[in-house]
Order: C-alpha cells, then sequence, then structure tokens
C-alpha cells in the first residue's frame, strides 16, 4: 500500500476508510465474508498482468504455460471439492456464470422457471429489468404464505401448464434448506433440463451441510464468495457431456480474457473449503444463525419461515414499526451492517421494504461462535426498539468497536 499512499492519496484513503469500517464493525450482511490472507495475495499478484483467452493448452496468446497451470488447479480442485465432472472457473461474477447457462441452453423467448425475485430469488432469475427478464420469458413459482417454504404444488402445476426448457432453483434470500432432488423429478417430468444456482449457500454444500445439486442437476452455478470465503467471482460445475458446450459460451461466446489473478485466488479458496478446518467453520456459520435468529426472535422480531436452516435469516421489523430503510440506516449508525429486503408477500415497494437480511459467514470468519451471536442480536434488538436514539446508538457503536478488537478479520 505504500506505493498508492504516494501515487494516489485519494483512493488510499478510501480504502483505509473501509478498512476502518470493516475492522471496527459487524459485518451481517449475508452475501458477504471475509477472505483469508491468501487469497487476498493472490488475488493482488502480477496474474493481473495476463491475458490469456481461451482455456489451459488452448490459448490465443503466448506465455501462458504458469497461468495455465494455475487454471487446471483451480478446475480441479472445483470438481474435487463438490463432486463435479467438469468446472468452468473463468466467470468474472455468479450473475455471468447464470449468463452462460441461459445462453447455452435458451433461446430469447424460451419460457424457464424461477424462484420469484420478491419471495427470495435473484435479479438473474428473471427479474423484468435484468437481461434475464428481458431476454427469455421467465415464469416464477413462490413460497407458501403459511409458512414461507417453497410451494413445490405450485411448481408442478407451472411446470406442467407452461411446459418450460429450463427450471432454475436457488436464493439470495431464502432461509431453508432447498430440495434439489424434488425439483429434479419435476424437470425430468416435463421434460426440462434443471439448473441451480448455489451462490448462497455454496459453501454449505462444499461441507456436507446442505444436500448437493450435482447429482440430480444438468448445471450448477456459483460465486466463489459468500459462504465459500473466496474472491468476489463465479464459476459453473456440470457433467462432462456439458463441457464443451458451457466452455464455448463462456469463451468467446460471452467474456475475452479471464481474470487470471481472481482465477488463483478461486484456486486458492477451493484450495482452503478442501481442508477439515472449513467443515468446522461451515458448521459454526449454521449454529450461529440458528443462535442469532432465535435471540432475535425471544426479542419480538418476526422472521421468515419462523428462522432459519442456513446462514441467513430475513426479519420482518414491521412488527415493531419500522420499516426494513430505516432498520438498515439505524442498525449502520451504529456500526452493524444489514441490507433491507423484502419479505414474501411484502406490501411495501423495493426501495422501501418490510425487512433486512441478516447472515452470519463474516462474523463466523471472525471467530465468534453463539455467546457472541447472542451479543450481537441484543445489540441488534437495542437499536431497532430505539432507532431515532442517537445517544443509544453511539453508545452501541463505541461497545461495538471495542468487542471488535477481540475478533480481527483476516488479511487486515
Amino acid at each position: 500500500m505504500c506505493a498508492l499512499k504516494t501515487s494516489d492519496p485519494e483512493i488510499w484513503g478510501a480504502i483505509e476508510h473501509e478498512r476502518s469500517r470493516q475492522r471496527d464493525g459487524l459485518e451481517l450482511i449475508a452475501s458477504e465474508n471475509y477472505t483469508s490472507a491468501a487469497v487476498l495475495e493472490a488475488a493482488g499478484t502480477i496474474l493481473t498482468n495476463k491475458y490469456a483467452e481461451g482455456y489451459p493448452g488452448r490459448r490465443y496468446y503466448g506465455g501462458c504455460e504458469h497461468v495455465d497451470v494455475i487454471e487446471t488447479l483451480a478446475r480441479d480442485r472445483a470438481c474435487k471439492l463438490f463432486g463435479a465432472e467438469h468446472a468452468n472457473v473463468q466467470p468474472h461474477a455468479g450473475s455471468q456464470a447464470n449468463m452462460a447457462v441461459y445462453l447455452t441452453v435458451l433461446k430469447p423467448g424460451d419460457t424457464y422457471l424461477a424462484l420469484n425475485l420478491a419471495h427470495g430469488g435473484h435479479l438473474t432469475h428473471g427479474m423484468s429489468l435484468n437481461f434475464s427478464g428481458q431476454l427469455y420469458h421467465a415464469i416464477h413459482y413462490g413460497v407458501r404464505q403459511s409458512d414461507h417454504r417453497i410451494d413445490f404444488d405450485q411448481v408442478v402445476a407451472l411446470a406442467r401448464e407452461h411446459k418450460p426448457k429450463l427450471i432454475v432453483t436457488g436464493a439470495s434470500a431464502y432461509p431453508c434448506e432447498i430440495d434439489h432432488g424434488r425439483f429434479a423429478e419435476i424437470a425430468r417430468e416435463v421434460g426440462a433440463l434443471f439448473m441451480v444456482d448455489m451462490a448462497h449457500y455454496a459453501g454449505l454444500v462444499a461441507a456436507g451441510l446442505h444436500n448437493s445439486p450435482i447429482p440430480v442437476a444438468d448445471y450448477v452455478t456459483s460465486t466463489s464468495h459468500k459462504t465459500l470465503r473466496g474472491p468476489r467471482s463465479g464459476f459453473i460445475l456440470t457433467r462432462e457431456a456439458n463441457a464443451k458446450a458451457i466452455d464455448k459460451t463462456v469463451f468467446p461466446g460471452m467474456q475475452g480474457g479471464p481474470l487470471m489473478h481472481i482465477v488463483a485466488a478461486k484456486a486458492v479458496c477451493f484450495h482452503e473449503a478442501l481442508q477439515p478446518a472449513f467443515k468446522d467453520y461451515a458448521r459454526q456459520i449454521v449454529a450461529n444463525a440458528k443462535t442469532l435468529a432465535e435471540t432475535l426472535v425471544s426479542g419480538g422480531i418476526k422472521l421468515a419461515s419462523g428462522g432459519t436452516d442456513n446462514h441467513l435469516m430475513l426479519a420482518d421489523v414491521t412488527a415493531i414499526g419500522l420499516t426494513g430503510k430505516i432498520a438498515e440506516s439505524s442498525l449502520d449508525r451504529a456500526g452493524i451492517t444489514v441490507n433491507m429486503n423484502m419479505i414474501p408477500f411484502d406490501q411495501r415497494k423495493a426501495l422501501d421494504p418490510s425487512g433486512i437480511r441478516i447472515g452470519t459467514p463474516a462474523l463466523t470468519t471472525r471467530g465468534m461462535k453463539e455467546a457472541e451471536m447472542k451479543r450481537v442480536g441484543g445489540w441488534i434488538l437495542q437499536v431497532l426498539k430505539a432507532p431515532g436514539d442517537e445517544a443509544n446508538l453511539t453508545r452501541v457503536r463505541g461497545e461495538i468497536r471495542e468487542f471488535c478488537r477481540n475478533f480481527p478479520v483476516p488479511g487486515i
């Protein structure tokens, strides 16, 4: 950082402020995590200088003998970690991984079935302003109003009615385990291909805590951050029979040269997830989420589906007279970072919804366990029950800053 401080003090200053924010606050955004120092090092290497269009052994540039080793390691480690036949580690993000599958199996105007964004899905699952909703005909299933779990009766009915070419599952704000096997049965019945976007819970799949989509899905996409704790990027897993088609779509169909420094960071991430300690970490993520959820419920917060099976929870803050926007803002001022989020059957708008989304991967990475989650839950409740009390927010922020000194952020 010495060179950056001298050459561009404005950027250096902003990075230092962000370093302080990450170090001194509680990161509870479910899609965020802290990488290891090794992942950070790989992402910041001279590999950013290298163009490597193509794939190992089949490049369109010279001088790729060393990056070939790196990408091959990343692919092999991803396959080993998840028990997959083929991996493409070049997508720049999870959205690009999803785009690659759509471009491989769908034509513009084709129909596919996916989880409604308002019920926990993702932008790339057919949101009207997203490419996935503009290029293709997205039909959406949702969750039951009674328990906020996926309504498989609706999934079956829609699949039989619309005969989609592709059925998609996976979510960005769904606190329950997803039954991949049931989706696969429905896809087979109607002659559809089956894709799973496991970006949020990939780390739980790797640790054996969530049923794996690999045996039953035609395509599996993911990010390498979130519960997997790697760099911000994406990858695709599929059967060997689909390898040539998906690789051709990623390059040259969709992207040019891969980001080799990030591919290296992904390789490091997969290596870390293959170690026995990663399973302990993933188990603690789930245990922490359950404890935090129980603490919030005991304090009068209503949670979608009543709790959580995984790493995240959706809190309905209208039950205590707030909106998601107010809750996010007040918690942020106290040093607690969450994101406002719609809840199933929300009567409010996306820019000021009824809920907030809370996740435990990042705090678990810092070494926090159940006892700490009870304390974190207590701070959340203190803030949400007096969101306009600036003295209270200042007091909580000070307590959190002191608390965080005992739980250093990796790499900082």
